[in-house]
């Protein structure tokens, strides 16, 4: 059974920092690009950033800067460091994980960004 389990959402302030986990489990972690999407009310699932197998990133521009993806194979663990948090910012955080033949995700996470 496949499964990718979001952790360490929350409320926070602006100008804030969170730490978003994913655990994998029932994939073959390291063939995976893995993913964080968010979709915050109103609007389109979107992709905040990606690490390919191979430790190829690609960052959406509106968080350049601000945050960091990176994998542990040996662990099968996704994580997604915030910095600088602002209330755009704001949305359900998800996993993903996508093969050539295979795409799951996550439950997905709250971030919330206010005072």
């Amino acid at each position: 059974q496949v499964q990718l389990v979001e952790s360490g959402g929350g409320l926070v302030e602006p100008g804030g920092s969170l730490r978003l986990s994913c655990a994998a489990s029932g994939i073959t972690f390291t063939v995976y690009t893995m993913a964080w999407y968010r979709q915050a009310p109103g609007k389109q699932r979107e992709l905040v950033a990606g690490i390919s197998s191979t430790g190829t990133t690609r960052i959406a521009d509106s968080v350049k800067g601000r945050i960091t993806i990176s994998r542990d194979n040996a662990k099968k663990t996704l994580s997604l460091q915030m910095n600088s948090l602002k209330a755009e910012d704001t949305a359900v955080y998800y996993c993903n994980g996508n093969s050539y033949r295979n795409d799951y995700w996550g439950q997905g996470t709250q971030v919330t960004v206010s005072s």
